[in-house]
């Protein structure tokens, strides 16, 4: 498999690594992602990590123009799948953007992961749009991320399959047995209201300084990467904590020390289509969750009474006095109930049928047209 990504593996742990750590577990995968630019000549930077995954990194040289820029990625492209001898592979995407040094290869299918609606996102390129057109016509699943991409995307393509976030259970149940903080959670007071993933244009930092301020005595810890935005937009207050990114392993047990999780996300075209793969995250670890409408959230968590919808500041703090007054053991027989059937263990086999399928079908056309 040769994955083309616009998300570093080495970024936040999300749905591609969860996907694509699976299937390396089979097959070599190649996880290319987007050029660094360098003063060097052109080359590709490949790390073997777990099982048979290679994540490669493009290195190109300074003042590159667009054009040279994709003439020198399908050259090294071309280079890895010779060195590699990648034979019978398949294409994945999860960006229309890599389809310009990338086209011209012959895959056995063509799966595109669509996880987010990129052309929605800050300083998304104009061509976004274009190439995402032509691979919906190239591809042969497309995958959705959630419930309302599905509900974008089915018109466009015969063959587009709806598989939501899902939930490692084992992992973030870890949490619940924590007994100790991390060092530096250890000082915040309770009652800890926490977040973690990207802090970006996705989340309302208008919202967090008004709950903030109109709770003085909460106390707000924010675990992520801030992307896209400056960091003097931060809000800052006594009672609101930046804690930075932290490890995929290690999220148990900040989260482990928190009495309410919360997903303060801004209702724009960057969230219209998000199914945050926190929402059963959290869920598995034990904690009552507090969200702005997300669609993908109102459907179906705020729907089955799993996770406090509030929009307005005044809502939200009113919704996390509530979160905290739940009856923990009813919540976790109903979210017990609701995760039995989810696992990132079972997307993956799902998708892997398809996707051998898919690729067994055009053995089968390329071998009767050779005859």
């Amino acid at each position: 498999m040769i994955c083309f990504s616009h998300l570093r593996w080495d970024f936040v742990y999300q749905r591609p690594q969860h996907l694509i750590s699976r299937f390396a577990k089979d097959r070599r995968v190649f996880f290319i992602e987007e050029p660094i630019f360098h003063d060097g000549n052109a080359e590709m930077r490949v790390s073997r990590r777990e099982d048979n995954l290679h994540v490669v990194v493009p290195h190109l040289p300074h003042g590159s123009s667009p054009g040279d820029t994709d003439s020198g990625l399908r050259i090294l492209v071309d280079q890895l799948i010779d060195e590699h001898q990648i034979r019978d592979h398949v294409s994945w995407y999860y960006t229309p953007m890599m389809l310009g040094w990338s086209r011209h290869l012959t895959p056995t299918a063509v799966v595109y992961d669509c996880m987010d609606e990129l052309s929605a996102f800050k300083n998304a390129p104009r061509e976004l749009i274009d190439n995402e057109e032509e691979l919906m016509t190239l591809a042969d699943h497309v995958f959705t991320g959630g419930r309302s991409l599905y509900e974008a995307k089915r018109e466009r393509h015969e063959s587009v399959h709806c598989f939501p976030s899902s939930i490692d259970v084992a992992h973030f149940s870890k949490a619940r047995d924590v007994k100790e903080d991390p060092e530096d959670q250890k000082a915040i007071p309770h009652p800890r209201i926490g977040f973690f993933g990207v802090i970006d244009e996705r989340s309302d930092l208008v919202l967090l300084k008004k709950i903030a301020e109109l709770r003085p005595d909460w106390h707000f810890v924010m675990i992520g990467p801030v992307v896209k935005i400056n960091d003097a937009d931060l809000p800052r207050a006594g009672n609101i904590h930046y804690l930075g990114g932290k490890n995929y392993n290690e999220l148990p047990e900040y989260v482990g020390g928190w009495d309410v999780a919360m997903m303060p996300f801004a209702l724009n075209e960057s969230t219209r289509f998000i199914s945050p793969t926190k929402t059963p995250e959290y869920l598995a670890a034990g904690l009552p969750v507090v969200s702005t409408p997300v669609r993908d959230v109102v459907r179906p968590y705020g729907e089955e009474g799993l996770v406090q919808i509030a929009s307005t500041p005044e809502e939200f703090v009113e919704a996390i006095e509530n979160a905290m007054g739940e009856d923990a053991d009813e919540r976790d027989r109903r979210v017990g109930e609701f995760l039995a059937d989810m696992s990132w263990d079972k997307t993956y086999r799902l998708m892997a049928e398809l996707l051998d399928k898919a690729a067994s079908t055009q053995k089968e056309v390329a071998a009767a047209t050779f005859v």
